[in-house]
């Protein structure tokens, strides 16, 4: 069993398919297919159920898939851990980040961190919290900038570091919302929405689920900046966090009134954590970055800086 046959095994298991593990993995499909059949020989059992369309974790297969997740993570920190012992002046970081974030806060940070150790590749994902936290479960991340629920999931720990307002935003020529717009009035409009991954999509549909509304759905399906174009294009209004309106001076932004509907809830505004797992220590990039993030937001606030509707959280002490 080595770590290479690990690694083709978690590719099968998180594509679903030989053909896109070999080309995650970057070998031809045989050859990796070659290596699973060593490893269920290694451990004389069969891991995969090999289907027409799609492959399958039998019993032992379950069995073996964390310990083979904990023994690559394990095999690439103490890589990575070596390759910086000569001052982080090589390594890899592999953040994640939400859209909003990756315009504002992870682009200031990156700046700063990137001066301090430009021989530190930096591979930045994109996506919906949900999707991070997956990949983050999955060992694809060291870190992960994320909407935190405050529900626990497993390995992983949430330090939070920003609290920001949720708004509805609309085009200048939409008729203006007033100064604040329950949800019951928002139902009214045509509604934007992201894809299905975002925390954003999930917290929109379950006020309106609440409220005791139907919205109306005018698109759906798109990311952030799809998202703020639809808006702009004034096919309807969306329900997005303040972050994101920095550079949209044609978007117009409504606090959201909450009087009366959901107030213990107060879903309006949600905390921002970075997420990292329990059960590997970070690597030394992934230190240096939490330090970096925590001063500019830390100094960010102090000046005043920050975007209206968002505010820091001093958090304590980071964990490994």
């Amino acid at each position: 069993m080595t770590i290479k046959q690990l690694s083709y095994f978690l590719a099968v298991v998180d594509t679903g398919r030989f053909t896109q593990a070999a080309a995650l993995c970057r070998v031809a499909q045989p050859t990796l297919s070659k290596q699973i059949r060593s490893l269920e020989e290694d451990l004389g059992e069969t891991l995969l159920t090999r289907g027409h369309d799609n492959v399958t974790l039998t019993a032992a297969g379950e069995a073996l898939l964390p310990l083979a997740r904990r023994i690559v993570a394990d095999s690439e920190t103490a890589r990575m851990e070596i390759a910086e012992l000569a001052g982080l002046r090589k390594g890899r970081l592999r953040l994640g980040a939400t859209p909003s974030l990756c315009v504002s806060v992870v682009a200031d940070v990156l700046e700063v961190f990137h001066g301090r150790y430009p021989g530190i590749s930096l591979q930045i994902a994109e996506g919906g919290s949900q999707d991070l936290v997956a990949d983050l479960q999955r060992a694809q991340l060291d870190l992960a900038l994320v909407i935190d629920r405050g529900e626990t999931v497993g390995d992983l720990a949430f330090t939070p570091v920003l609290r920001e307002e949720l708004v509805v935003v609309s085009a200048r020529a939409w008729p203006d919302l007033g100064g604040h717009v329950g949800i019951a009035e928002l139902a009214e409009h045509p509604l934007v929405i992201n894809r299905e991954g975002y925390e954003l999509r999930e917290v929109t549909l379950a006020a309106c689920a609440a409220a005791g509304v139907t919205p109306r759905i005018a698109v759906e399906g798109g990311e952030m900046d799809a998202v703020l174009r639809m808006v702009e294009r004034g096919l309807g209004v969306a329900i997005v966090p303040s972050l994101v309106l920095a550079g949209h001076p044609t978007l117009r932004a409504t606090r959201l009134d909450m009087s009366g509907e959901h107030a213990d809830r107060a879903w309006s505004h949600r905390t921002i954590s970075l997420a990292h797992r329990t059960d590997v220590a970070p690597t030394r990039a992934a230190q240096a970055f939490r330090e970096d993030l925590l001063a500019v937001l830390a100094r960010t606030s102090r000046t005043g800086h920050l975007p209206p509707g968002v505010r820091y959280v001093h958090p304590p002490t980071l964990t490994a």
